[in-house]
């Protein structure tokens, strides 16, 4: 689970009374000085032994009691309102920490009556901001709103923008929990602009890290991170070890979703070290769930049972339902692990009845989804059906990506073994474009009409204004024919005549060929999107910055520098018209080299024979690495061990002839060990182009694609017959 920031409103209404917290330890040496120098038992000396208690608050929780309690005695006896409220609203706090919730709320009401005694309305909205948190704890979030906008109007009463800042917060956390991330993000976004104004890095911190959560629960990684850093960067620079242990949690979270399961018992046990030292029980049960989730994910299904279940005690004793419905949740995806669906949906089901009277919607959408998966198991179609729908339209509606992909999956595998393929086919195809949603096949074939309509337009007014001219000219020279010859008549109309065949003629052959270049801009940005898929991208960027994070600098420059190349080389090839032989083999590669770079499993090779020069060979580029990467991605089951991978250029009969073979699991293997869905996409797209090539090149150009058992042989031979030109050097 990804903890929101809580106790911002407490950091925030203290630390910033005086300044940025990167003063603390400055202020707190000062502090120490000026307690030992007045001996006096007096409201000053409350003050200081108030200020020392709250200077410490989330560094040491020991100091800070120990200056705490020394105020409050010394307040009672001197009957001080205003520090005796001050003191509880710091020991209501200390209590929150500690999921002692009634204690907190208590501590709260007393500092309440205590600071209307002394009509103090900045006091009186951090207990009101106080309250709301406190039902956020309790999962009470529509009293947390309204705890948080009463606090709000006071601030916004006394022009008081930190306070603002940590109401817009506040209020946000309420709805990234419920799932109204559209909310959330504004709320953010406004605070974050305030933050900057008034130049606040301390508020600016806080809502990097919030902005992480909401991004890390709408499936948006790689933002998430990004803002955690930026938040956990400043934290580390001011030594506030509260933010710290939350901030290595949200983090360790998302490596979780990642998969990064080293780095995920890494940023976890450092959290709950900070955890446990800070008694912050709410992260301890947080961490917990985590370290769980890393066991789960490992298959060590009574690991993960242990520290899911040491989590759900925990959260029990705080009253933390927003936490123990998470577990439940966790208890359920065990048990439906280890096949005991009756068990996992009793889980499911406690989840899901605590969500609905929370109103959490997120941690609702996954119950419902795992009761779907119960039924699945039990093959109950019909109830496995209701539940996967209803699990979709919450997860479309709070935008939840993970939920929606997983829904969409279920519903296919539920219509296939109900027969109606038809429906499992569009289901299995939603998932794969919401899995591809940026450089589907739609967009490509939408942004190739728009540059076709755009041209033909362009000619369309072009011909509008001929039109024009000649009308102009036609009704000039009609009046000159009145006074000259009526051979001249004659003449000057068989002229315009002539004009007007001509330029309807270029026009024609200007829109035949508009259309001839749309249709090759179509062809090649699908061949495009079959060489360098989003999905490659993405896979490449995360090595990459899973080799960063790991250190790795040597093998990250090599890393870069590969995928640098290759992705030049892409988008200068796919400029061109024609392109060097070497430079087309040199993306392939490229291409080769990294895959290879992070597990070094294939073995290949690219051979030339010696009578071809490849730099005086100019070909269409594009047209060998679809192929390449189909048995880079298809040609091999997960048990291969010897991958291997040959290309192999060659002049024969005046033919260039480029075949690219593997010893995979061959084409005409058995349906359930290949997907043939984008193979036979790169062999209908090049088919395409090689058609239109052959014409204007006048060579012929073809694409073979054959099983090598029909030699005997295990694997697939691609055989492409490739148009080429031959430059003179």
């Amino acid at each position: 689970m990804n903890l929101t920031f809580k106790y911002i409103p407490f950091l925030l209404s203290f630390f910033l009374l005086i300044g940025s917290i990167n003063a603390q330890n400055k202020k707190i040496d000062s502090l120490k000085i000026q307690l030992e120098n007045h001996k006096f038992n007096d409201t000053t000396r409350v003050n200081l032994l108030y200020d020392l208690s709250r200077a410490n608050f989330g560094m040491d929780i020991g100091t800070t009691n120990r200056y705490l309690n020394e105020a409050d005695s010394l307040s009672t006896i001197l009957n001080y309102e205003i520090g005796k409220a001050r003191i509880y609203y710091l020991k209501g706090m200390l209590e929150n920490m500690k999921a002692n919730y009634t204690e907190s709320l208590h501590f709260f009401n007393k500092s309440l009556e205590f600071y209307q005694s002394v009509h103090d309305k900045k006091g009186i909205a951090n207990v009101y901001t106080a309250f709301g948190i406190t039902n956020y704890d309790l999962s009470k979030y529509d009293e947390a709103i309204k705890s948080y906008q009463n606090a709000a109007k006071i601030y916004k009463e006394l022009n008081n923008k930190r306070e603002i800042v940590t109401s817009l917060i506040n209020i946000g956390n309420v709805y990234s929990e419920t799932g109204n991330y559209k909310d959330a993000i504004a709320n953010y976004k406004e605070a974050l602009i305030i933050s900057e104004v008034i130049k606040d890095e301390d508020g600016i911190s806080y809502v990097y890290s919030n902005l992480g959560v909401v991004y890390s629960r709408q499936g948006n990684y790689p933002l998430a991170i990004e803002n955690y850093n930026k938040s956990l960067e400043y934290k580390k620079k001011v030594n506030d070890t509260l933010s710290i242990a939350i901030g290595l949690n949200n983090i360790a979270n998302v490596y979780t979703y990642l998969k990064k399961y080293e780095k995920v018992l890494e940023y976890s046990k450092q959290s709950l070290n900070y955890a446990i030292n800070l008694d912050y029980k709410k992260l301890i049960s947080s961490n917990n769930i985590s370290i769980g989730n890393v066991y789960f994910a490992k298959k060590e299904y009574q690991k993960a049972l242990d520290y899911f279940q040491k989590a759900l005690k925990a959260s029990q004793e705080n009253n933390d339902l927003s936490q123990v419905s998470l577990c439940n949740n966790n208890l359920g995806n065990i048990y439906l692990k280890l096949i005991k669906p009756i068990t996992a949906r009793e889980n499911y089901t406690k989840a899901k009845n605590i969500s609905e009277k929370t109103n959490n919607k997120r941690i609702l959408t996954f119950s419902i989804l795992g009761i779907a998966e119960t039924y699945l198991l039990e093959k109950d179609y019909l109830k496995a059906f209701f539940f996967t729908k209803k699990a979709k339209e919450v997860a479309e509606e709070l935008e939840i990506l993970e939920v929606q992909k997983t829904s969409l999956n279920l519903l296919s595998e539920i219509y296939q073994n109900t027969g109606q393929y038809k429906k499992a086919l569009e289901s299995y195809k939603e998932f794969k474009k919401l899995n591809d949603s940026l450089f589907n096949k739609e967009n490509i074939e939408r942004i190739a009409q728009l540059e076709y309509e755009h041209k033909y337009k362009q000619a369309i007014d072009s011909a509008n204004i001929r039109e024009l001219k000649l009308t102009k000219t036609v009704l000039t020279t009609s009046k000159d024919l009145e006074k000259s010859k009526r051979n001249y008549l004659w003449a000057i109309i068989g002229v315009l005549v002539i004009s007007i065949a001509s330029i309807s003629f270029i026009f024609y052959e200007k829109l035949r060929n508009a259309k001839a270049i749309a249709q090759n801009v179509m062809i090649e940005q699908k061949l495009l999107r079959s060489q360098m898929t989003p999905h490659f991208i993405f896979n490449s960027l995360s090595v990459l910055q899973g080799i960063i994070l790991n250190k790795e600098e040597t093998k990250s420059v090599s890393y870069l520098s590969k995928f640098s190349k290759l992705l030049r080389l892409t988008l200068e090839n796919s400029r061109d018209k024609m392109v060097s032989l070497s430079k087309e083999l040199m993306a392939v590669e490229n291409y080769l080299a990294l895959q290879n770079l992070e597990n070094k499993s294939y073995k290949y090779s690219i051979n030339v024979k010696n009578s071809i020069d490849t730099s005086a060979l100019k070909i269409p580029p594009m047209l060998i690495q679809p192929f390449v990467e189909n048995a880079v991605e298809h040609a091999f089951t997960d048990g291969t061990v010897k991958r291997e991978i040959y290309v192999n250029v060659a002049l024969i009969n005046k033919q260039l002839t480029c075949t690219i073979t593997d010893n995979g699991i061959g084409i005409d293997a058995p349906k359930e060990y290949k997907s043939d869905t984008k193979k036979s996409l790169s062999t209908t797209i090049t088919s395409e182009r090689l058609k239109i090539l052959s014409k204007d090149f006048k060579i012929k150009g073809s694409v073979i694609v054959e099983d090598r058992k029909k030699y005997n042989e295990q694997g697939t031979i691609v055989t492409l017959i490739i148009p080429y030109k031959k430059e003179n050097i």
